[in-house]
């Protein structure tokens, strides 16, 4: 028992030794650094060590050190315990020259076990110059590679958003290249002693007339730090783009404008020793401009070779066939692979110039490049593909591809092998006929032809004669009428359509027509309410039809319908009295019946009023 018992227990441990976590020591410091000012660098251990072995320090001095801190940590997620522990070991250092160095890995021990930590490299950048060297050696430039002069705005903070604090270069990896050659423009924004809190979306950028141009893709906007004409900046890539000079001469990119928000501390006196920690800040639009640069552009050398399509750079060529033998009717493929860096989406397709007795199709083009700051690299991808329709012995000549190299300053061709292909004939092809080849028997050797049945005749092409079909003749003098009348018809059409788009347009001249259709719709629905006997939609129907047949014909909108209206304008349109004073009696009537029910005329009555009234003046033509 004892013997299985301490088996259960080593299995047990041997488990959590398998599950615990990987051991990790790892050291962090900054990687860049200013001479003269401290930075930290630490080791974390996620275990239990001890014996810690700090690597030498031998161009940094160190202030203070190691300071030891730890920290632990359970947490519960879904009924599972999860912990950890932290080490941590702390020292301050301060370079003593500029350039990059690296720190050394420690190594401490835990459970027994030495753990190494990784290497550390660090840029040291010099210190600032002095204020009067910096004043004398930092003016900003348009050339490439220099800066730019930021416009201003605001009166807040003046001092820390001069140009010497915030500006925005315009910086091209070259100012003079051939033409189709790559190039890179980069506009990067400099700032010190200033709180940049945002870029805007007001930004313009040229239209780099005269390039292709490639974008870059922009990631999220990082800061580092830059030692430039004798200060040491933060720094951040805004813009970036590959472009390629389309023709040679003197190419000016013009400048370009961003929009940066700073955080300025607001000038104010002090009321009290709380307003130096309680500071008030303000944020204050700045308009940066970076200046243009013109791009030096020379033309290709004389002697381009007779394929040359354009291409500039560095490229290979990898040819392959699929097959050198094969039947006919079977497809052979050619495939080109141009792989190199440079104008790479401007190379053209070679072409393959196919012997006599090969079908060929559209080659297919697949494109994998990868844009990087040097510019566009990566492959193009070239497939033939032909079917050989008769046997024989072919030969297909070695496809050509010229470029200019950028790096040797020469043209250079490269070239495919001579593919040699014999075809034989397909087990379904017709043998090949004494005395003549095979490409022509392929297209003699045919089946004669068949008349499969007589409802299909031939056309008679003899001028002046008639097609029979059965016996009867076709006059073609009349044929011109089936040209004819189609046209008449649509030109009627045209007129008719048009006459209605125009009538539908005037919308008083259409409720004016529609009137009494509306009415007698109305009536319709009086007199369905009037059989069952329903007062109140047989009073409502009534008052609709009267008061809508008169709108409709009079032209006045309902909100504006009343009976003096009405009167007024029936008798500027020459009715008669009688018959106005019928109008106004059916809509009174109406009117009052509606509300008050219990009166003495019958509905019947008041139905057989309306109708005569509309008709009347249907007849009068209003």
């Amino acid at each position: 028992m004892r013997y299985r018992f301490f088996t259960v227990i080593l299995f047990i441990g041997m488990a959590l030794t398998g599950f615990a976590d990987e051991v990790v020591f790892r050291a962090q410091a900054p990687s860049q650094v200013i001479v003269g000012r401290p930075f930290q660098l630490t080791f974390t251990l996620n275990d239990h060590g001890r014996e810690l072995r700090a690597p030498e320090f031998t161009d940094f001095d160190v202030l203070a050190g190691p300071y030891t801190s730890t920290s632990s940590s359970t947490s519960f997620v879904n009924g599972h315990r999860t912990s950890s522990f932290t080490q941590t070991y702390t020292y301050t250092l301060m370079a003593q020259k500029a350039g990059t160095f690296t720190i050394g890995p420690a190594s401490i021990r835990v459970d027994g076990a030495n753990v190494q930590s990784n290497g550390v490299r660090i840029q040291v950048l010099p210190e600032d110059e002095q204020p009067q060297q910096q004043q004398q050696s930092s003016q900003p430039s348009a050339v490439s590679g220099q800066t730019g002069n930021a416009g201003s705005s605001g009166n807040s903070g003046q001092a820390s958003q001069s140009s010497e604090n915030l500006f925005v270069r315009t910086i091209a990896s070259k100012t003079r290249a051939h033409e189709q050659e790559a190039l890179m423009i980069t506009y990067k924004l400099y700032f010190a002693n200033v709180d940049v809190a945002q870029l805007t979306n007001n930004t313009k950028l040229p239209e780099f007339t005269g390039f292709l141009k490639q974008e870059l893709e922009q990631g999220e906007i990082q800061t580092q730090l830059e030692h430039y004409n004798g200060r040491n900046y933060q720094t951040a890539v805004l813009y970036r783009t590959i472009l390629y000079p389309q023709h040679s001469g003197e190419i000016k990119i013009d400048p370009a404008r961003f929009e940066a928000v700073i955080r300025v501390q607001t000038q104010q006196r002090a009321r009290s020793i709380f307003d130096d920690f309680f500071a008030t800040y303000t944020n204050v639009t700045k308009m940066l401009t970076a200046p243009g640069v013109t791009i030096h552009v020379s033309a290709l050398p004389a002697g381009k070779p007779a394929g040359f399509s354009g291409g500039v750079g560095k490229f290979s060529l990898t040819p392959s066939i699929s097959q050198t033998e094969l039947q006919t009717n079977d497809a052979v493929t050619i495939k080109l692979d141009i792989t190199g860096a440079g104008n790479m989406k401007l190379l053209k397709t070679p072409a393959i110039d196919w012997p006599e007795g090969f079908e060929p199709y559209d080659p297919k083009v697949t494109n994998n490049f990868n844009t990087t700051t040097a510019g566009v690299s990566g492959t193009k991808s070239i497939e033939y593909l032909a079917i050989p329709r008769s046997a024989g012995e072919y030969v297909i000549p070695p496809v050509t591809f010229s470029y200019f190299d950028i790096e040797d300053k020469t043209y250079r061709t490269l070239s495919t092998p001579e593919y040699t292909i014999r075809v034989k004939r397909g087990a379904n092809e017709p043998s090949a006929v004494s005395g003549q080849p095979s490409a022509v028997v392929s297209y003699t050797q045919k089946e004669d032809i068949k008349q499969l049945g007589t409802d299909i005749r031939y056309i008679d092409t003899k001028r002046g004669e008639r097609l029979k079909v059965k016996g009867e003749r076709i006059n073609y003098d009349w044929i011109w009428l089936w040209y004819v009348v189609p046209l008449i018809i649509a030109l009627v059409l045209l007129v008719v359509l048009r006459k209605q788009i125009k009538e539908a347009a005037d919308l008083t001249k259409v409720k004016y027509k529609r009137a009494n259709k509306v009415a007698q719709k109305r009536l319709k629905a009086a007199a369905a309410a009037l059989k069952a006997n329903d007062k109140d939609a047989f009073y409502a129907a009534i008052e609709q039809a009267a008061w809508t047949y008169l709108s409709d014909r009079l032209s006045i909108p309902t909100a504006d319908l009343n009976k003096e209206n009405i009167a007024t304008l029936l008798r500027q349109k020459g009715v008669s009295e009688t018959l106005i004073s019928e109008v106004k009696n059916v809509l009174s009537t109406a009117e009052f019946a509606r509300y008050a029910p219990s009166t003495d005329h019958t509905m019947e009555d008041l139905y057989k009023a309306t109708t005569n009234l509309i008709n009347q003046l249907e007849d009068e033509k209003i």
